[in-house]
This record gives C-alpha cells, sequence and structure tokens, in this order.
C-alpha cells in the first residue's frame, strides 16, 4: 500500500464525492495531498478526516487568480508536483430554452477553461514523469438532455487529453482522461432535477 510514498498529490474538487473518495486512496497509499474545494464546512470535513498533514485550500477552479494563489501555496508546501487530478466540475441541468448565458459561461468557465489554465499553471511544478488525471464524463460521448452544456464541455476536455497527451509527451508527463457514469455522490444528489428523473437515473 505504498505505490505512492514519496509523490506529491493535487487533487481538485476533494472535499466531496470522486474527489475526496481518491483523496483517501491517494493517502492510503503513501502521497503527500493537497486538495481543493469550494465548500468551507465540506473542506473543514476533509481536513478532520485526512489530518493535518493534509494541504486543503479553498479555491475557485474557473479563477485564473485563484489558481495562480493555488499554485503558489502547492510550490511553497511541496516544492513539486507527481500527480494532477483535475476533478472539480460543475453542472446545472436544464432544457436547451433555458440556458442563460449566466450558465453557459460558469459551466465551460470551471469545467474546460479551469482545467486547461490549472493544467497550464502547473506545468513548472511537475515532475519529469509526472501524471494528470482528468475526470471527464460518461456524457462526454452519449450525450444527455438537459445536460447539453455539461456534456459538451466534458467532449472538450477528452479532446484537450487527446492534444496535450501528444504535446506533453516529450516532457515524460503521462495525461489521462477517467470517464464515469453517474455516481451516487453529494454532488450528484444536490442536482436540481425533477424527482422522478432523479430516481430513474439513480
Amino acid at each position: 500500500m505504498n505505490r505512492l510514498k514519496g509523490k506529491t498529490a493535487l487533487i481538485t474538487g476533494a472535499s466531496s464525492g470522486i474527489g475526496l473518495a481518491s483523496a483517501r486512496l491517494f493517502r492510503a497509499e503513501g502521497a503527500q495531498l493537497a486538495i481543493t474545494g469550494r465548500d468551507p464546512e465540506r473542506l473543514a470535513a476533509a481536513q478532520e478526516e485526512l489530518g493535518s498533514e493534509t494541504l486543503v485550500i479553498r479555491s475557485e477552479a474557473g479563477s485564473l487568480a485563484e489558481i495562480d494563489t493555488l499554485m503558489a501555496q502547492v510550490k511553497n508546501r511541496f516544492g513539486q508536483l507527481d500527480v494532477l487530478f483535475l476533478n472539480a466540475a460543475v453542472s446545472a441541468p436544464a432544457p436547451v430554452e433555458q440556458v442563460t448565458e449566466a450558465q453557459f459561461d460558469k459551466i465551460v468557465g470551471v469545467n474546460f477553461k479551469g482545467v486547461f489554465f490549472t493544467i497550464q499553471k502547473a506545468l513548472p511544478l511537475l515532475s519529469g514523469n509526472a501524471s494528470i488525471i482528468v475526470t471527464t464524463s460518461i456524457t462526454d460521448r452519449s450525450g444527455t438532455p438537459n445536460f447539453s452544456i455539461y456534456a459538451a464541455s466534458k467532449a472538450a476536455l477528452r479532446s484537450l487529453v487527446q492534444s496535450l497527451g501528444l504535446a506533453l509527451v516529450g516532457r515524460g508527463i503521462r495525461i489521462n482522461a477517467i470517464s464515469p457514469g453517474p455516481i451516487d455522490t453529494g454532488g450528484f444528489n444536490r442536482l436540481a432535477l425533477p424527482p422522478d428523473v432523479f430516481q430513474a437515473v439513480k
């Protein structure tokens, strides 16, 4: 259980759900951890569970200024990164006729722009054999009614991973996407779906 001993990992969106479960596993495998999230209460609970040695940072995934601050804090604590796990995401399901510009900008800003610039700004910290992991979604290929912008942002990530795989291979940096289906997490349970749709998906 020491596959990550001596490695440093940053997991975004890790105060609950997939990110927190991954943080637990990374810690169990010996990694030094930094995690991010937005909700102060969930971050405090994650800090208590993961321990004081885990660097817990409140950070907005779609804000370039906060990404800069995040990388400065990670550099100050660890010096470099061996694993960058980009898991932070938002979703606001709505019929296509009801999608607002604000919803569009928020979803694309966090799910796509935020991921791209987090990778860009993390590059100086990544070790020569680092691994980047990007959480996309089953919707990046299948499409889902009421999730058109979310699905498109995740498809953009799938394409980005393919391009960056070629761009970064010369540096020894691996990048992979994972595409989970619906998972019974806190984030899923907070989706504003009609009760019958919610139960059908579950």
